[in-house]
């Protein structure tokens, strides 16, 4: 795909070429890995691990039901406006040295939030988690992506980071149903000061440190911008999901994010020094890559939320027998992970990949939608959940892998915030949407049937398969999408064993492009 005159070869910021940056070695670069993944998975889980321990808070500092959606809400407003800023941060103070704060900070809020004493207290502190969390996760993802440069440990490493980006929300839901029920709510935010000591320590001792030649200059206004856009894009499809669609709140923030957004693209087309430079996303398998993250973010979450609630409020089922019923999707995806970012991508590239992915986990999400009152987890929910584990394991560590494939170094930082910016934003939208579509189809399936004992109960089943199906029907379009967008053949970076650490694809050889 042709880049534009005013994208030069060395992608055009100020800091010249990527090659002018020196490699980073690192000696211990499997143990580097343990700590980018640890990191990353305190990250990912702490979008799900609060969920079960939210009736017991509830209970302990006396807020509203309403009060529930905030302590997520400031979570993800924090962190899906803040990302862009913090990968482009990671590029101007270097890798490591964000890593290591963001992990510091995000241990801190989680004390503070697990001492709260107020519903204001734990507000706060999780909107602190978010603006830290914006800062370690691209720090962790361009960690990864500097340190693993041979072809075959780039995919190894990104097999494993991707099946924890995609199961890290399932892994969240065993946690902290077991912090829970056997010691308190509070654990679930205590947790992350152990894992976050852990990684700071091995992280200082393991990981070079990382001090750019150049630093970027920084787009304040782009900032603003972005920042601002996504922070009413997800405001406003909170307050869908917490008041209705036709709340003003919810437009006019829609309104105000896409207005937002409109700018900071013309914004960054334009200035000599964007926060998100075009070049970072012109290239086709990058953009689609972008897209499936989004998609992959939007259904996996809708459908861990309603099949959870399907577990306990259906089946039954305690909070730690509901963890455990979502490990055969943990164990599925990451085998799957593997195979495809290590067997399947460099001998098939991503086009036959990724969307035979996006067709197994729209198929395994419509499997779910006859479940019923007396369904039971082995014949009924365990192949279906297997068929999303795998369908997920082709999707997401290939789209991750892929759109970080060939970025110049000192852009690094920023094409992981936008993976994960991405994912964040999906998750948010996909669980505001299908809140939303199951709301409406549980009330609608409640007046059009005859009153019996357990029309309820039915109508919230009911409700729980109309989510099903518009995740499914994400999936389907990723399919399309992804079909129409990646390009043929495997990624000439893998094929040729050139890694990403000098001159960017972007500089449009044709050599050097992807697929």
């Amino acid at each position: 795909m042709p880049e534009s005159p005013a994208d030069p070869p060395t992608g055009g910021s100020p800091s010249g070429p990527s090659a002018s940056e020196p490699e980073e070695h690192t000696p211990h670069r499997w143990w580097a890995l343990a700590v980018i993944g640890l990191a990353q998975l305190m990250v990912v889980l702490d979008a799900t691990i609060v969920n079960i321990a939210l009736p017991s808070a509830q209970r302990d500092l006396h807020f509203s039901n309403d009060g529930r959606q905030w302590i997520i809400t400031s979570y993800t407003l924090a962190f899906g406006s803040l990302l862009l800023l913090g990968g482009r941060l990671a590029d101007y103070f270097g890798r490591r040295r964000t890593f290591v704060t963001g992990l510091i900070g995000f241990a801190v809020a989680s004390a503070l939030g697990g001492a709260a004493g107020s519903f204001t207290a734990l507000v706060s502190a999780r909107a602190v988690q978010g603006m830290f969390g914006s800062l370690l996760a691209p720090s962790a993802l361009s960690l990864l992506t500097t340190t693993f440069t041979e072809p075959r440990e780039r995919s190894r490493a990104f097999g494993v980071f991707g099946a924890i980006a995609g199961s890290g929300g399932a892994i969240g839901l065993l946690l902290g149903g077991v912090l829970t029920e056997h010691l308190s709510w509070r654990w679930t935010l205590y947790v992350n000061v152990v894992i976050a000591v852990v990684a700071v320590i091995f992280a200082l001792t393991i990981l070079p440190p990382h001090k750019p030649t150049a630093r970027p200059s920084l787009d304040l206004p782009g900032t603003v911008l972005v920042g601002g856009g996504l922070f009413c894009l997800v405001y406003g499809f909170s307050s869908a999901d917490t008041e209705s669609w036709s709340d003003w709140r919810c437009w006019a923030s829609l309104s105000v994010s896409a207005l937002l957004i409109a700018c900071f693209v013309a914004r960054e087309l334009r200035t000599e020094v964007p926060l998100l430079p075009p070049r970072v996303v012109r290239d086709r398998n990058r953009a689609a890559s972008f897209i499936s993250v989004f998609i992959a973010g939007a259904g996996m979450f809708g459908a861990f939320l309603f099949l959870t609630f399907y577990l306990q409020r259906t089946l039954g089922y305690s909070p730690v027998t509901t963890g455990l019923a979502f490990l055969p999707l943990v164990g599925s995806l990451m085998v799957t992970a593997q195979l495809s970012t290590n067997v399947l991508i460099p001998r098939l590239g991503p086009k036959p990949v990724v969307p035979t992915g996006m067709a197994l986990a729209a198929g395994g999400l419509v499997w779910l939608t006859p479940l019923g009152l007396h369904s039971s987890y082995v014949p009924h929910v365990l192949p279906p959940l297997v068929m999303l584990g795998v369908g997920l394991g082709l999707v997401m560590p290939s789209a991750i892998s892929l759109a970080t494939l060939g970025v110049a170094r000192q852009d690094q930082g920023v094409a992981s915030a936008t993976v994960n910016t991405m994912q964040q934003v999906g998750g948010s939208i996909g669980t505001a949407l299908f809140n939303t579509m199951a709301a409406a189809a549980a009330t609608d399936y409640a007046r059009s049937h005859p009153r019996t004992p357990n029309l309820f109960a039915q109508a919230a089943v009911h409700s729980y398969a109309t989510a099903y199906r518009w995740a499914a029907g994400f999936f389907v379009t990723g399919l399309v999408i992804t079909v129409l967008l990646y390009q043929r053949g495997r990624p000439k970076d893998l094929a040729s064993g050139r890694t990403t650490g000098g001159p960017p694809e972007d500089a449009g050889r044709p050599g050097a492009r992807l697929g």
